[in-house]
């Protein structure tokens, strides 16, 4: 049985009547004007997720939202830590808000997510930082009226990083970033504890939504003309595992699927050790599930593999890309690589790129090994110099730039179904649902229709195309 924790109606309600005093509060300091919130997103799919519960919270507030800090009566950085870049681009952008807070010492400057459920970057904030008013962790994103109603009644600085694995909160207000595309979260945190990797200790252990909420969330999106709804999860493979509902990824896929709607359903992100030829069958028998898969193999090397605590061999991931494509012909994958992980050698590098040779993928996420405090990859002995590392980056990069050229080519003079999702000075960006963009002339009335595409020409990482007809 689960010992997973739901926040309460009575924790729910509290923090409806925080939320209130808010905005009392602001109403009566700044009667004339509506506050401004500006809320900075870095990071992967489920920060963007998290930052449009926090608009939702902040616009019971009273709020409203701007990109420029100048205006803003709030800025809330919501925080990545997977990535060495990331974290100092946090800093430096913090940073280069002290004069303004000096000028307005009403702003209220806050950060939030994984960066700051870190106990050393939460040290730093307090004693770098002390324009910094509001700092909390994961676990507590619900409680952000809370949080804010102490900063604001001049309660000092907030610092709240609770170390347990967290809650889920449902029934929190969204305030989405796009119309026809959602994101829904359908569970939380990840047990994998890959060496190199920060996620288990900032976003806890596995946690899973119910189904039958998510099932009703996906409902709603659709009825609101949602067009393309990614399912998020850090493992979604691993969705229901040790819950009493017995259901399980598949199960969920088909649940969602069997909705009435013209939709897509993605989901991200995939672990291999949990992918299974039910999930495989599952994809090939839902006609509204996208044949995109993202299957992260971060090395071709079965040594390094075991070094990063993977939970699969090179030969057990190739196996799995055989029986996708035996199951769903027309399947595509993308995929994350690190080059340069610690012991990693030329051997095992030339290992990866005959790997990304075998599979075709369509495009890779690839980055450099980045050392996180407290994982045990930060302690390996890494004797490769970075200049060689990155050298072998580069090898890599154009492998996969040649491939993608090639299989790209051989979608020349197909006609295709895709959602239109931008239009920028004429042109308008289209994506297949193996998540490949195509760029054609046409008219930003387009956008968030599905239209038929002629694909006219490829480059090795997005296509040009001819509308040829665009539905309803």
């Amino acid at each position: 049985m689960s010992n997973i924790r739901t926040i309460t109606i009575e924790e729910r309600e509290r923090q409806q009547d925080c939320s209130r005093r808010v905005r009392d509060w602001y109403a009566a300091r700044f009667p004339d004007s509506v506050p401004l919130a500006c809320v900075r997103t870095y990071g992967c799919q489920q920060n963007v997720a998290d930052s449009e519960r926090l608009k939702g919270m902040l616009a019971g507030m009273g709020f409203g939202f701007t990109e420029k800090a100048e205006a803003a009566d709030l800025i809330l950085f919501n925080t990545c830590a997977v990535r060495e870049h990331a974290e100092d681009r946090v800093f430096g952008n913090v940073g280069a808000l002290k004069n303004l807070k000096r000028r307005r010492p009403s702003l209220v400057v806050g950060l939030c997510g994984c960066m700051v459920q870190q106990e050393h970057v939460t040290e730093k904030l307090r004693k770098s930082y002390p324009f910094v008013d509001l700092v909390f962790g994961t676990h507590v994103l619900h409680r952000l009226p809370e949080l804010l109603e102490r900063v604001v009644r001049g309660n000092g600085r907030v610092f709240e990083r609770p170390v347990e694995d967290g809650v889920i909160a449902e029934g929190l207000p969204v305030r989405r970033d796009g119309g026809f595309k959602a994101f829904l979260p359908i569970m939380y945190g990840c047990n994998n504890f890959c060496t190199y990797c920060v996620v288990p200790y900032v976003r806890g252990r596995e946690r899973s939504r119910d189904p039958g909420l998510i099932v009703e969330e996906a409902r709603g999106l659709i009825a609101e003309g949602v067009r393309d709804i990614t399912l998020l999860g850090q493992n979604v493979n691993s969705y229901g595992r040790g819950e009493a509902h017995g259901v399980d990824f598949p199960t969920l896929l088909r649940r969602i699927n069997a909705l009435e709607g013209d939709f897509l359903i993605r989901f991200m992100t995939s672990h291999p050790k949990d992918a299974t030829p039910a999930l495989f069958e599952t994809i090939a028998e839902c006609e509204k599930v996208s044949r995109h898969f993202h299957l992260p193999f971060q090395s071709g090397s079965s040594r390094v593999l075991r070094r990063m605590n993977r939970g699969y061999t090179r030969e057990q991931y190739l196996g799995l890309i055989e029986t996708a494509r035996r199951l769903v012909p027309d399947i595509a994958f993308t995929s994350d690589v690190i080059v340069g992980f610690p012991g990693e050698t030329r051997g095992d590098f030339e290992q990866t790129l005959d790997l990304i040779r075998q599979v075709e993928f369509v495009s890779l996420y690839t980055f450099l090994f980045s050392p996180r405090r407290g994982t045990p990859a930060a302690t390996m002995e890494d004797p490769v110099p970075a200049q060689e590392k990155a050298a072998w980056f580069q090898e890599m990069t154009a492998l996969q730039e040649t491939i993608a050229a090639q299989r790209l080519a051989g979608m020349v003079g197909q006609r295709r179904r895709a959602l239109i999702e931008s239009e920028d000075d004429g042109y308008l960006e289209a994506r297949l649902p193996e998540n490949i963009v195509i760029r054609t002339q046409g008219d930003a009335s387009a956008v968030g229709h599905y239209a038929t595409v002629e694909i006219t020409g490829a480059r090795s990482w997005i296509l040009s195309g001819r509308l040829v007809t665009i539905e309803a």
